[in-house]
């Protein structure tokens, strides 16, 4: 063969061969198939008591309706009883004992999230109660006129 072939065949080959070598030296021992619950199943058997250990920011509105029980039936029974307490309120961890109140987003933009108008006809999200931002009340939080806790009623 030329000269102008084997060249680039030999640099391939020795790309691939410094690659494995690489590989080697800097994927862990213990990488690898170790079950269904991964991606590809292909993750590292240590990093699953690493994630075991990782402290939990988001509690659940379970725990908020212990001392909550006032808001949390309020809440079961209207049209928000699908969102999560800290989708408004942000994470509950260290609630109560290290954080004693949980930082309550009231801006337009935190309802806007959902009742945006967006016209998406034969869906759910088009049924949806919409507001245009720019002509319905831009001086004012959403919260001034309407009851998160109790969508049902108009005003409080």
């Amino acid at each position: 063969m030329k000269n102008h072939v084997l060249r680039p065949l030999w640099l391939a080959i020795g790309l691939v061969l410094l690659i494995m070598v690489a590989r080697h030296f800097m994927v862990p021992e213990d990488f690898g198939v170790h079950g269904d619950s991964f991606t590809y199943n292909y993750y590292r058997l240590s990093n699953v008591d690493e994630w075991k250990d990782f402290p939990v920011k988001y509690q659940g509105r379970e725990r908020c309706s212990k001392c909550h029980e006032e808001n949390f039936e309020s809440i079961s029974h209207s049209r928000h009883k699908k969102i999560q307490c800290e989708n408004c309120h942000g994470p509950a961890a260290g609630h109560p004992r290290e954080v004693k109140q949980l930082v309550i987003d009231r801006s337009r933009e935190q309802c806007l999230r959902c009742h945006a108008l967006l016209d998406y006809p034969n869906s759910r999200r088009g049924m949806m109660k919409g507001v245009v931002s720019e002509k319905h009340k831009r001086k004012f939080e959403c919260s001034k006129c309407h009851n998160p806790h109790n969508p049902n009623l108009e005003d409080r």
